[in-house]
């Protein structure tokens, strides 16, 4: 059992992490300014013995009372709408957030896991993503806000590793989907599931040759946990390598719905990456780990989700 801070652990995959620690034993301070999280994703835990909820934005001083064993990092817009939406609060709790929450686990002796994103590869120019590759980035684009922001994550971690021998992960996250994303969260499988439940017309920005790999929730936060536990001090990739086009995935979002929405097309937004796959070979030989939801099965649990939740 363990004391451990999560921060943004109201959002998508916070709130996911938060329920699987909970469930193994841990106890969970979660940490949210809730605006991008929401209170629903963590309202079944109201009455949990091991859950404590702040309200509190990270970008500010971060102290938590008593022991603590690990922080975890996720606080940030990850969407393109909120991120676009909230440059700078982005890029402060990606520097200003992260420098807290590092403060916190180097007082608390703690152990710190950052989640930085696929983001930092930019539109890639290898594939699929090794961990050794730096990345093909705009630094001065729309979307350098959240890009930047977990590339200064990364660097000010490893800089508190190696200056003060602090133990840490670092996560690179891929395209990830379930349950508790929101209906407006502006990435491809939210947009094309209400869409299509809808009966709308299901929008694809530009060809639609664009590639994804998209991990299911369950199967994500499992990597988080793997790598927390682990030794591995990373960035690890966790994802889904299995890629499919973003036209691929309209036809099965139609097809698993049973909607009559038509596809049409909209110009690709500044920076778009064209292709995005994580190479997983680091997770499979140090931590055991892979995806086991099938994108079928995964898009009818979230469309499930998003019927009930209309």
């Amino acid at each position: 059992m363990a004391r451990i801070v999560i921060t943004g652990g109201a959002g998508f995959l916070g709130s996911h992490l938060t329920d699987r620690l909970l469930d193994r034993g841990d106890e969970v301070i979660c940490v949210d300014n809730l605006v991008t999280g929401r209170r629903a994703n963590i309202a079944h835990l109201g009455e949990h013995p091991g859950f404590t909820f702040v309200e509190q934005d990270v970008s500010e001083h971060l102290d938590v009372a008593g022991a603590v064993e690990a922080v975890l990092h996720f606080a940030s817009p990850a969407s393109p709408p909120a991120y676009l939406g909230l440059p700078i609060a982005t890029l402060k709790v990606g520097s200003l957030g992260t420098h807290n929450a590092l403060g916190l686990a180097l007082a608390k002796g703690a152990r710190f896991m950052v989640a930085s994103t696929s983001e930092v590869y930019g539109d890639p120019l290898v594939h699929p993503q090794t961990e050794d590759y730096w990345g093909n980035v705009n630094p001065i684009g729309p979307r350098s806000c959240y890009d930047e922001a977990k590339r200064f994550s990364e660097a000010i971690t490893m800089a508190y590793h190696r200056h003060h021998g602090l133990p840490v992960r670092i996560v690179r996250i891929f395209n990830t989907y379930g349950p508790r994303m929101r209906p407006d969260d502006g990435r491809v499988v939210s947009n094309f599931l209400v869409q299509a439940l809808a009966g709308d017309p299901i929008t694809i920005y530009g060809d639609g040759s664009q590639t994804r790999s998209f991990c299911y929730v369950d199967d994500e936060v499992r990597g988080f946990v793997a790598l927390l536990d682990s030794d591995l001090v990373g960035p690890c990739n966790i994802g889904n390598p299995t890629e499919f086009t973003i036209a691929e995935l309209a036809e099965l979002v139609v097809e698993i719905t049973g909607s009559s929405s038509e596809v049409v097309h909209r110009p690709l937004p500044q920076d778009d990456p064209t292709q995005r796959r994580p190479d997983i070979t680091q997770a499979r030989d140090r931590l055991g780990w892979e995806p086991t939801v099938e994108l079928r099965e995964g898009l009818a649990r979230t469309a499930e989700y998003f019927r009930d939740h209309a």
